[in-house]
């Protein structure tokens, strides 16, 4: 039901609950958001005609949920913010949805646009369609109430077609509150048809890329993010089985086929780039996270494929000798189609190499895992992690931190697509609260998230989110007091702490407890192991202050290299 068909005596409707009708009309049912002016009656009319609204206490985090609510519904996720600082706070969310090729669509609302363009100085003035420009796919202003609906359907077919991303959608407070006959209003309402068509590569795209891979002696297929969203599992393990070429999983599609499937080559990551004499890219890109395909890590040889839907994205790094332009699971659907007369199978000497290296990293792995320390590291610790979660294959992991990142990442295995969610393309930190209130919102199922300290107090405050909705989510903060690590000494003569050092006596499950919700404070593997097991069999907002020992952890994780140090002693 919506306002029109709620009130059927109503001679006059506004722009505020026409556009609540326009986002019921197309399937939102639910806004992320932090309401104020002049948006605040928009969430108000929302819940009255079933919309969920979940209400955060900073815009990023907002955004962060819905830009993850679109990643995994393939719908544009909603967050609603309020003008300028709200605005800009969404921003940053929105920005990274884009890079990540996630749909959402950020709705704002704006000051009136004739004080706007005269620069007079209205109440939290910004030209904000104009500053959202370079940041996503689309941006549209809606400054008549009959345009909403040809407004948000231009903002949802932005946000989904393609390569999926985000689009700023700015509502003017003017717009918000004018009138208009009812009737007429009514008629202006419509849902886009197919906003997201399904894309068809060329058939002779396809055979060039099978002749390829018929010719290849140390194939490797690399699984993207982009894979993971295309829901394309089904049709990937039928093409990963059926050549038997190994596969590398991009973090985020950890689980599109299982971590301890035979051809997973993750524990073998620096031989198969190394040698991989063709290299197929399914959802993935050759940016930073793949050394852009280039240096000592990659054979210089190496010929590629790659399966994406922008063919801009070709080309990017290094020349793409089979670029397969559209969705991927057709064009998986169409490589297996055709694959026949190629008689593509990899070879025995090929898989048996990346078996060998498995075995013998894996062992050194498990050295690290099992052996004792104290205080406890990263390994043991997410030893711990892994063990309970075999109960828990279902459970959406969200991941975020430098070390803890990366060693989470390394350790702990996924078995099912979709459910590992983490700092993504840009690897920024800030995502891990509203990633996780997204995700247990929007898929109905517990959250774990495992947060570095440092990349916890980006979103913390969310945690009063979590406890005022009841949410089943346990946060697991891998705490070694600092930025990276927490043993800095100062470099000053003031007594302040060195710039990588964060509080070591910090107390993080004391803060949840202000809220209503469960925390635990443990030192030893044992502690956590009965910590962790309490709290997801809870299915209660818990948080777990896990002190480790501050002096591991590398500066920038496993991207040290990218952080510039001083030439000069």
């Amino acid at each position: 039901m919506n306002y029109i068909e709620d009130n059927p005596n109503a001679c006059l409707t506004d722009g505020m609950h026409l556009l609540v009708d326009a986002l019921k009309m197309n399937g939102v049912d639910t806004i992320f958001g932090v309401v104020g002016i002049p948006v605040t009656d928009l969430a108000r009319h929302a819940q009255e005609v079933g919309i969920r609204y979940i209400g955060f206490r900073h815009e990023q985090s907002a955004g962060h949920a819905a830009a993850i609510s679109g990643y995994l519904t393939q719908k544009p996720g909603i967050c609603l913010t309020v003008s300028a600082p709200g605005f800009l706070n969404g921003l940053t969310a929105l920005a990274e949805a884009t890079v990540n090729g996630f749909p959402m669509i950020q709705i704002s609302g704006s000051s009136d646009r004739n004080i706007i363009d005269l620069q007079q100085g209205d109440y939290e003035g910004l030209d904000q369609m104009n500053i959202a420009k370079p940041f996503v796919k689309a941006a549209y202003r809606i400054n008549r109430p009959q345009d909403i609906a040809v407004g948000l359907a231009r903002a949802i077919r932005a946000a989904l077609s393609g390569r999926p991303g985000g689009v700023y959608l700015d509502i003017t407070t003017a717009m918000l509150s004018t009138t208009m006959d009812v009737n007429e209003a009514s008629a202006t309402l419509f849902a886009p048809v197919e906003p997201a068509p399904v894309q068809l590569p060329s058939s002779t795209s396809v055979k060039r890329a099978l002749k390829l891979l018929s010719n290849a002696a140390k194939p490797l297929v690399i699984i993207g993010k982009g894979a993971a969203y295309a829901h394309a599992e089904g049709v990937l393990k039928e093409f990963i089985e059926k050549t038997g070429i190994p596969f590398l999983p991009m973090s985020m599609a950890k689980g599109v086929l299982p971590d301890d499937h035979p051809q997973c080559a993750a524990a073998a990551r620096s031989l198969v780039l190394g040698q991989a004499d063709v290299v197929m890219l399914v959802g993935a890109r050759l940016n930073w996270l793949l050394n852009h395909g280039k240096g000592k890590k990659w054979n210089s040889n190496a010929k590629f494929i790659q399966l994406d839907i922008s063919a801009e994205e070709m080309d990017s790094n290094r020349p793409i000798d089979a670029p397969i332009v559209g969705d991927i699971v057709s064009s998986l659907d169409m490589l297996l189609c055709k694959m026949e007369p190629f008689n593509i199978k990899c070879g025995d000497a090929w898989m048996k190499s990346i078996q060998a290296v498995k075995q013998v990293n894996a062992e050194k792995m498990q050295q690290k895992l099992t052996t004792p320390t104290v205080p406890m590291n990263y390994f043991n610790a997410l030893h711990v992690v892994s063990e309970v979660l075999q109960d828990y294959k279902d459970i959406y992991l969200v991941n975020e931190g430098a070390n803890a990142l990366d060693n989470t990442r390394n350790i702990v295995n996924m078995y099912n697509p979709r459910l590992r969610l983490d700092t993504g393309t840009w690897g920024v930190m800030g995502i891990g609260m509203g990633y996780s209130i997204g995700a247990a919102v929007t898929g109905g199922k517990q959250v774990l998230a495992i947060e570095g300290d440092s990349a916890f107090g980006f979103s913390g405050m969310e945690i009063e989110t979590i406890c005022r909705y009841r949410l089943p989510i346990t946060i697991l903060i891998l705490n070694n007091g600092g930025i990276y690590r927490g043993d800095e000494k100062s470099h000053g003569t003031n007594g302040d702490p060195a710039p990588t050092m964060l509080m070591p006596e910090a107390r993080y499950d004391r803060m949840i407890e202000a809220f209503g919700g469960k925390a635990y404070h443990v030192t030893t593997p044992e502690g956590l192991d009965d910590a962790l097991s309490c709290a997801l069999a809870s299915k209660y907002p818990t948080l777990i202050n896990c002190v480790i020992d501050p002096s591991v952890g590398l500066e920038s994780g496993h991207i040290g290299n990218l952080n510039p140090h001083s030439s000069i002693k």
